[in-house]
């Protein structure tokens, strides 16, 4: 071993310190994890926590539920905790982590209980582990409690278990973001001790628990699922750790076992022998293919025995690599040691030991270099199995008659060619011509590339060795001549045929990724789903010659086509029942496969993470059927596809969220705001008309009173409706505007007639220019919103201020403004005070906050604009910016009146 061979990989250093840094620049999230409610996760947080304090750590409680348990909020005295923040929700007032608070006290750790908890709306994500991505990313570290049962990825399999569909559920990435996961764990006869004892649930509540999640059986199944779980972390951090130090040696800290499979029908019972260890052991195990240059080149047979073996081990639930290498033992030790494989299973061999005297053994290079690697050697041959043998050199194709004719003649012509020459120049030794020749003939096979060889030594004996024109050797030394020009040209026909196939593999994938890399990009343009059908279809139909389509179900789980390729297709009853048994059981079928081979149709289901989303169907064309490389491919592509479609789906899904989300807001907000000016008016009218009804003997000045209150709270609650009425039909698209021409004088004095009353005592100054023109607008609707501004200009101004209307045209516009001198709009509120339901600082003044918003939504169907800004002075200033359309219509003069009713 020389000195280099003891320092350290430059790229193993890199990538710790690149892993370091990132370590080091992100805020670290803890989770202590567990199988079910009462193990002790809050309390061991807390533990943590108080130990941290000790250390002279800031750590600050942001939310912690005790329910109810005294030495958990026994715990929590001594330690900082953050206020809850108060959230009015169905009339009811809701305590939630205060974010904005944490975020503001930034603490170095913050704790974080119930990492799957779900936020009260109001809250500024709904779900808490939003609100701990958020302070991560504000570089605070959390530390949160978890339950294995809300887990996205194991939320089905829980339910399954359990019967206990559990809604609360945390995304398996935020579980993989976390930096450390705490196991905490006691067995299940203590946890239910613990139920009994009150320190789970109390009264009512822990006898249901009892009865149904809190059985025995389901917390021995959870708290599997939760060891299991941890030790995937534990498994992925020690894969991680030995990549970044660059550890090559074999940790047996836990099972995981390699099998070779290759074409020969016997590596089908390599792949059930390693199946058989892997449950026997518990261990995950991988299914490895080794494609090197040195092999010889697959049939179609052997090439669909080998897909065929590769998808039993699959279903047999092993991971299947491909793995590419100059020599099948090293590319095999290497992926062990990278993935901490202990164990390697191979078959045994079953041909000649020449031939691994010739061409080297497979097993003998992987038992030497397996070092700490277990090596099972097993039997390739299953009893009663006459077909179970290994392939052999005849199974390969062989090179056609015109292939050895080729050879032939390029043996001939190169003698002619060296005899030719030798006439004219005196060459010593023509063995380079025809080595070239051998060269040549091997790219039409080996076979002919032997025949070339021979042919090449017999004629340059022949015609070039005394004496000439006998196969007679006069002198002894060109024996060796004879030979070396033979294995020589054996070797370069070898090298030739191995580089050929490689340039044709190269090509092969390189033509693959083109077509790969052809649809990803087509596909991450489209949004829709039948835009991404129709792209799909497309590039199916062009890549495999055929005729494609892309099925998705219904509500109802009919199958219909939602994108074909150009050449159309229309599937007969018999096809539908495939895909339908393709979607159903999530499976390909039809031409080429193993289920249901006769139909004319190839159905692959699309299927990304879960279930099938769309099915890919195909009529293969002239071609024929594909080939297993072809359905290899094929699967490949559906993946992108599934993958495309499934992206468009929950961005649809995200979508419907987001809208059900605004809507569930925008309910709360329309309850909490309105409900107070719903009742308010109600209750003095439900006062009044009561008085007036038990009060016979009231004064008639009295009675007056009751009756102007009673008419004055019906307008006020007719106005309110009325606002939101027109809010909503503002917001839906549905008003249709009845423009006229109108001067803007008179909306505005409609709108002065009407508030006549709130004025009061304000006093309002019209400046109007002499050169305004009439605006086309709907009267109505313009009236509305000068109604409104003024209205918010008399609520938000003291009686006898001033409020000032400025109208003025511009080249293409016409400006008005409403100013007062009211407390104005405070910075940064420009924008908002049109938002639905914004009151402000001024809550105490009556209304909801929907006059602004109305006056925005009309201006916005005018195509004009509407701002909102403070004037100089003091006091609030609202410019509308009305468009100038054509010119309007001119007025007939009297005179051109009569003379037209004269005529």
């Amino acid at each position: 071993m020389t000195a280099d061979d003891d320092r350290p990989d430059p790229e193993a250093l890199l990538r710790r310190v690149q892993a370091d840094e990132r370590r080091a620049s992100r805020a670290k999230l803890k989770i202590f994890f567990g199988f079910a409610p009462g193990v002790g996760k809050t309390f061991a947080m807390l533990e943590a926590a108080r130990r941290l304090v000790q250390r002279g750590i800031d750590v600050v409680v942001g939310a912690v539920e005790t329910h109810g348990r005294t030495d958990t909020a026994a715990l929590v005295d001594g330690l900082e905790v953050l206020p809850r923040k108060a959230l009015a929700y169905r009339g009811r007032e809701l305590e939630e982590f205060d974010l904005d608070a944490a975020l503001a006290r930034k603490p170095a750790i913050l704790l974080l209980d119930e990492l799957a908890h779900t936020n009260a709306p109001g809250s500024r994500h709904s779900k808490r582990w939003q609100d701990v991505i958020e302070l991560l990313d504000a570089g605070i570290e959390v530390h949160s409690t978890l339950n294995v049962q809300h887990v996205e990825s194991l939320n089905d399999v829980v339910a399954q278990i359990t019967h206990v569909q559990v809604r609360e559920t945390v995304p398996d990435a935020v579980l993989e973001r976390a930096d450390e996961l705490e196991l905490v764990d006691i067995s299940p006869e203590e946890l239910l001790k613990r139920l009994q004892a009150g320190k789970v649930y109390l009264g009512d509540q822990a006898a249901r628990a009892t009865k149904h999640f809190f059985q025995r059986g389901n917390l021995l199944a959870l708290r599997e699922l939760a060891l299991r779980r941890t030790a995937e972390r534990v498994d992925a951090d020690v894969l991680a750790y030995r990549l970044e130090h660059g550890v090559e040696t074999t940790w047996p800290a836990g099972e995981r076992i390699l099998v070779m499979v290759g074409p020969a029908p016997a590596s089908a019972r390599l792949a059930r022998a390693a199946r058989r260890m892997a449950a026997g052991l518990r261990a995950p195990w991988v299914a490895a293919y080794v494609e090197a240059p040195a092999m010889s080149p697959f049939t179609e047979a052997d090439r669909a025995r080998l897909e065929s073996n590769l998808k039993l081990a699959e279903s047999l639930g092993a991971t299947v690599v491909r793995l590419t290498g100059a020599h099948v033992s090293e590319a095999v030790l290497a992926y062990a040691r990278k993935h901490n494989v202990t164990k390697i299973i191979l078959g045994k061999p079953t041909h000649s030991r020449l031939r691994d005297f010739v061409r080297g053994s497979l097993l003998y290079e992987v038992v030497r270099g397996s070092g700490d690697i277990d090596v099972h050697v097993i039997s390739g041959l299953e009893a009663g199995n006459g077909d179970a043998r290994p392939r052999t050199p005849t199974a390969r194709k062989p090179a056609s008659l015109r292939g050895y004719a080729w050879a032939a003649l390029s043996i001939a012509l190169t003698t002619v060619l060296a005899l030719a020459i030798d006439r004219v120049v005196d060459i010593p030794d023509f063995e380079m011509l025809f080595l070239l020749a051998v060269m040549i003939s091997s790219r039409f096979g080996r076979g002919p590339s032997i025949l070339a060889a021979a042919l090449a030594v017999a004629a340059y004996d022949f015609f070039f060795v005394a004496p000439h024109f006998t196969f007679a050797i006069a002198d002894t030394h060109y024996a060796l001549t004879f030979g070396m020009m033979f294995g020589v040209g054996l070797v370069l026909s070898t090298l030739t045929l191995r580089v050929r196939r490689q340039e044709i593999e190269a090509r092969a994938r390189e033509e693959q990724t083109r077509t790969l890399y052809a649809l990803s990009r087509d596909l991450a343009v489209a949004r829709e789903l039948p835009d991404i059908a129709e792209l799909a279809a497309r590039h199916a139909a062009d890549v495999f010659q055929a005729k494609a389509l892309v099925l998705m179900p219904n509500a109802q789980r009919a199958l219909g086509t939602v994108g074909s390729s150009p050449s159309g297709l229309t599937l007969e009853a018999s096809d539908v029942s495939v895909a339908k048994w393709s979607l159903e059981h999530g499976k390909p079928a039809g031409a080429g496969t193993e289920t249901l081979p006769g139909a004319g149709v190839l159905c692959l289901p699309l299927m990304a993470t879960a279930a099938p989303a769309a099915i890919l169907a195909l009529v293969p064309g002239e071609h024929g059927e594909l080939t297993a490389e072809e359905r290899g491919f094929l699967e490949t592509f559906g993946r992108q596809i599934a993958l495309a479609l499934e992206r468009a789906s929950l961005a649809e899904q995200a979508r419907k969220s987001a809208v059900m989300a605004k809507a569930e807001e925008l309910r709360s907000s329309l309850l909490a705001s309105v409900s107070h000016d719903l009742r308010t008016p109600l209750a003095a009218i439900t006062g009044a008309a009561t008085t007036m009804r038990d009060e016979t003997d009231l004064p008639e000045a009295t009675r007056s009173d009751l009756l102007h209150s009673i008419c004055d709270e019906a307008e006020r609650l007719e106005r309110l409706v009325s606002n939101l009425l027109d809010m909503t039909r503002l917001e839906s698209g549905t008003v249709r505007l009845r423009r006229e021409w109108v001067p803007v004088e008179e909306p505005i004095g409609s709108a002065l007639v009407r508030l006549e009353k709130k004025l009061g005592t304000r006093r309002v100054t019209t400046k109007l220019a002499d050169d305004l023109p009439m605006i086309f607008v709907d009267p109505m609707l313009i009236e509305q919103l000068f109604f409104n501004l003024l209205e918010n200009a008399a609520k938000y101004t003291p009686e006898g201020s001033s409020i000032d209307i400025d109208a003025r045209a511009e080249p293409d516009r016409v400006v008005i403004e409403i100013a007062d001198r009211g407390p104005g709009i405070r910075e940064g509120d420009e924008e908002r005070i049109f938002e639905r339901f914004y009151r402000g600082d001024h809550a105490k003044v009556s209304g909801v906050g929907l006059g602004l918003p109305i006056c925005r939504a009309i201006a916005t169907v005018h195509d004009a604009t509407l701002t909102a800004g403070n004037r100089t002075g003091g006091g609030a200033v609202f410019t509308l910016s009305l468009p100038r359309d054509e010119q309007p219509p001119s007025v007939p003069s009297p005179v051109d009146a009569q003379e037209g009713g004269m005529s």
